[in-house]
């Protein structure tokens, strides 16, 4: 028997001010579409900003609806925009901001499992890593730099050929 373990790592910064300015704008960029979010179930809002390779920046929030299933995430809704306007772009960086209004949640969030398998597929199909920034309520940051850090033992396009 052979045992693995997998580990996630990440940097945390205090304050926005320790990122490059890019990282910074695409975090407020985010942060600046949370009121466009449609969460009238959960009243957690979500925005995402996909920085691209020539500099265009693409946003997304999420979306609820009454059959819950059928909702879409900030992270999707931009990936989507992302690859209908500028298909041969590469994503350089996606930033994720949440604002709770149930309570408030301080720390960042990560993206949910099919947001992960998205971003995967996405940063698989350019051969290049895509950073993720994260931002809860509070000042830190989260920033990994690739998205397969987020999805060990990850399932694939490489799996179906």
């Amino acid at each position: 028997m052979k045992e693995l373990k997998f580990e996630t790592v990440f940097k945390i910064f205090d304050t926005i001010h320790e990122l490059p300015e890019d990282e910074q704008i695409l975090i407020h960029k985010a942060s600046s579409v949370l009121p466009k979010a449609y969460a009238p179930y959960s009243h957690f809002h979500v925005g995402a900003a996909i920085l691209l390779e020539n500099g265009k920046i693409v946003t997304g929030t999420n979306q609820e609806n009454a059959s819950y299933p059928i909702g879409l995430c900030a992270e999707r809704i931009a990936l989507a925009a992302a690859s209908s306007i500028h298909p041969d772009l590469k994503i350089k960086t996606i930033a994720v901001t949440i604002k709770n209004f149930n309570k408030p949640t301080l720390e960042p969030v990560s993206p949910c499992g099919t947001c992960r398998q998205v971003l995967l597929e996405k940063e698989q199909q350019s051969g290049e890593a895509i950073k993720i920034l994260l931002k809860g309520e509070g000042e830190k940051i989260y920033v990994l730099s690739s998205v397969s850090s987020l999805l060990p033992l990850s399932f694939g396009s490489k799996d179906l050929k």
